[in-house]
């Protein structure tokens, strides 16, 4: 039951590459994969949305949709990027470049301290 907190990596099930140019991987850390574990169901649902729209259409493209308010960040984040998933919840994530392959590291999946 991927709607339910706690469901995991099944709920991050995401479409395959279809005919796109973009070559971009998106990882996880270990901390993410547990945050997401702990998450909401839809806290899960729109991340995995965002790393279907990154895998097949690349970051550029993610970043131009205003609902995820993609935004780097400062201080001790500083070179680090955040989504927003909710009100409260937020992804961190660094993109790497690797010759030809692009990645995108997500650091975490957490509550947002406003």
């Amino acid at each position: 039951m991927p709607d339910e907190p706690g469901a995991g990596r099944k709920g991050l099930e995401c479409s395959p590459v279809r005919g796109t140019v973009s070559q971009v991987r998106v990882e996880l850390s270990n901390t993410a994969e547990k945050q997401l574990a702990k998450a909401p169901g839809h806290i899960v649902k729109k991340f995995a949305l965002w790393v279907d729209l990154v895998t097949v259409e690349g970051l550029a493209a993610a970043r131009t949709i205003p609902g995820y308010r993609d935004h780097g960040l400062k201080g001790e984040w500083k070179g680090y990027r955040a989504i927003r998933l909710s009100d409260a919840y937020r992804a961190i994530y660094q993109e790497q470049q690797t010759g030809t392959v692009h990645a995108v590291y997500v650091e975490e999946v957490n509550k947002h301290d406003y």
